[in-house]
């Protein structure tokens, strides 16, 4: 099978409390959005790779040279970018737009967040084969684990009720979506002033129902300082287990 990648990178990260973006911020050694961008390049699978960055971006030009330089110079091989938009679902609209023409309605799109630098590669191999003949598509989800509570409205958070886990998932990327139903879920969705907060969520509101594949909880987001901690050691664990420098 193939697929095309597709990475929204526009956001400025105001909850991160850094100068840098997140998603550029140095993580082992690169920047975030390198490291999740690492399974996809390495991937033969993957055809393309569509970054969505915003209009005033100053540093995807010198992540691009270094993929680029670890490809063996140049260009990094099939990644290109376009300008995103100023919500997550604008920007992933944008980038599919650039493979209009080339990619087919029925082609596979992974949605993958540039802020989620954990993702192991079993869990991609498990969302690529559990999906591989699916009409629609779905998601990298984790059962929820912990005990939930929702707060009172008010200026101070208090416990309103505690809520049923049973059944509740936590949304990971990547997302994986047939090209020609997620262009359309998100033009019908922006066409009604909405925007999703994530890919599966456009579908949803047509009626449609993807499917959940269960992944590990170590793939991350990161959303302030304090997870670049915890995000170096996922990366030290996953490269100690798969034979390499740790």
């Amino acid at each position: 099978m193939r697929y095309w990648l597709v990475m929204p990178a526009a956001g400025a990260g105001q909850r991160f409390g850094a100068e840098l973006p997140k998603q550029y911020a140095p993580l082992e050694g690169r920047t975030v959005i390198e490291w999740a961008l690492a399974p996809f390049i390495a991937d033969p699978r993957c055809t393309r790779t569509v970054v969505a960055v915003a209009a005033a971006d100053q540093h995807w030009a010198a992540v691009s040279a270094r993929l680029g330089a670890r490809a063996g110079g140049g260009a990094p091989p099939q990644v290109s970018s376009v300008t995103g938009g100023a919500h997550r679902s604008l920007s992933v609209r944008a980038a599919l737009a650039s493979l209009d023409g080339v990619a087919g309605a029925q082609d596979w799109v992974l949605v993958h967040d540039a802020a989620r630098p954990c993702l192991a590669a079993a869990d991609l191999e498990r969302l690529l084969d559990g999906l591989a003949t699916h009409p629609l598509g779905g998601l990298l989800a984790a059962p929820a684990a912990d005990t939930l509570k929702r707060a009172r409205p008010g200026a101070v958070a208090e416990v309103d009720a505690t809520l049923e886990r049973v059944g509740l998932w936590r949304a990971l990327t990547p997302q994986m979506f047939r090209y020609g139903r997620l262009c359309a879920a998100l033009d019908a969705a922006h066409a009604g002033g909405r925007f999703p907060t994530d890919d599966a969520q456009a579908l949803e509101w047509q009626g449609a129902h993807p499917a959940l594949v269960a992944a590990s909880a170590a793939n991350i987001k990161i959303t302030g300082t304090a997870d670049l901690a915890l995000a170096a050691a996922i990366l030290r664990a996953q490269r100690a287990e798969a034979g390499g420098p740790a």
